[in-house]
């Protein structure tokens, strides 16, 4: 008689269709609201804002303050000898003590009439800016309107290259010459080039370009400004401002 072999034996699982399904769930996934999200950069970018508002606030004064004392520095180092001087604004091609009511005194162009101890009138100081060979260099520099002689310069802003062009402000060879009562218009010549001509000056080595942006910027304000103030009586302006 012939056996069966000896086999396992096969289990069978019913699933009762009825009863809930007790198999363990894979965890979802937990995805972030993009509206959190959003809500979330929003509120911290309104907070930065903020911060940076208020820091505003409190350093623009302080800043305005420096650059206001800077510049009245300024104008007495471009004019040497200056005791006092007098701010005039410039308004349709005339110079006036007072800025039209209603307006700011930094949306018109301004004008600073030094005079000396005695109230005789030294020169005028006036700013200018223009593009140089990185970005825009800010000079202001004191002349005389009759003669367009000039008395001194200063640069008051400049992002020159370091260790080149910044040498427009650093080399003092280099600046003693605007102080050396040139004839205007000036020339920028290669040093050792000049020919003794009156208003020659010169140029940085290596720097070139920013040396003749700073003769550019004197020669364009003269000739912007000196028509303007040939036209107005300014030994007759009483200073107004102490050292």
């Amino acid at each position: 008689m012939n056996e069966r072999p000896d086999t396992d034996p096969i289990e069978v699982k019913v699933v009762d269709p009825s009863q809930p399904d007790t198999a363990p769930e894979t965890p979802a996934e937990e995805q972030v609201s993009t509206l959190r999200l959003v809500a979330t950069l929003a509120v911290a970018g309104a907070v930065a804002g903020l911060l940076i508002v208020l820091v505003n606030l409190h350093t623009k004064p302080i800043i305005d303050e420096y650059r206001a004392e800077q510049l009245r520095l300024a104008v007495y180092e471009v004019l040497p000898g200056v005791a006092r001087y007098r701010t005039l604004y410039r308004v349709d091609d005339a110079l006036v003590a007072q800025v039209p009511e209603g307006a700011k005194a930094s949306d018109f162009r301004q004008a600073y009439v030094g005079y000396d101890e005695t109230g005789e009138m030294i020169g005028v100081a006036t700013s200018r800016g223009e593009s140089g060979f990185q970005d825009i260099v800010l000079v202001i520099f004191g002349f005389e309107p009759e003669s367009g002689i000039l008395l001194g310069m200063k640069v008051l802003e400049s992002k020159e290259t370091p260790g080149l062009g910044d040498k427009i402000f650093k080399d003092q060879v280099f600046v003693d010459q605007f102080f050396a009562r040139p004839q205007t218009p000036l020339a920028a010549i290669k040093k050792g080039s000049g020919k003794g001509l009156p208003g020659e000056i010169d140029a940085i080595t290596g720097a070139t370009i920013s040396s003749k942006v700073v003769v550019s910027i004197i020669n364009n304000g003269i000739a912007d400004w000196q028509g303007v103030l040939q036209q107005a009586d300014l030994e007759q302006i009483v200073p107004e401002e102490a050292p």
